[in-house]
């Protein structure tokens, strides 16, 4: 029998980050953001002693990376090109920068799931503990998955 679970950080935890898609062709090329939220949910065949799939309380390490990284955060590609003239407003304290491979919410849904996984313990492991899906929501049309390998 599969259990399965799920965490969320709404919207409501304020993660108010900006970010840019430079190479798209319509407004998201410009620097614009959203309040994003991530569900992460886990599932394993053997539940722990507690009855639990997954404790809640191991994953304060991973609200504390969705914070530091998207927060009033400015998230950019390492190969935006105006990365350098964008990351001068950090040097005058306009902006916190994080330089990120890609952009988007597929790209934060892929960096969660990899975060996420790195909280597995051994004993978790044992029993089977993995994730399923990781969701990047900028608001209630807009969503991405990841959905691991």
């Amino acid at each position: 029998m599969t259990h399965r679970v799920t965490k969320t950080y709404g919207h409501q935890l304020g993660l108010s980050a900006t970010f840019r898609q430079p190479k798209a062709k319509s407004h998201c090329r410009f620097i614009h953001g959203y309040a994003l939220g991530f569900k992460f949910v886990f599932e394993c065949d053997k539940l722990d002693e507690n009855g639990w799939v997954k404790d809640f309380g191991s994953l304060k390490p991973l609200k504390q990376w969705l914070c530091d990284t998207f927060d009033h955060k400015t998230v950019l590609a390492e190969d935006d090109p105006h990365l350098d003239e964008i990351s001068a407003l950090t040097g005058i304290g306009c902006m916190d920068i994080i330089v990120v491979p890609k952009v988007g919410c597929e790209s934060f849904a892929r960096m969660a799931w990899e975060k996420a996984l790195d909280l597995i313990t051994a004993d978790e492991f044992e029993r089977g503990v993995r994730i399923i899906e990781v969701e990047c929501r900028e608001h209630a049309g807009n969503a991405a998955s990841y959905m691991g390998s």
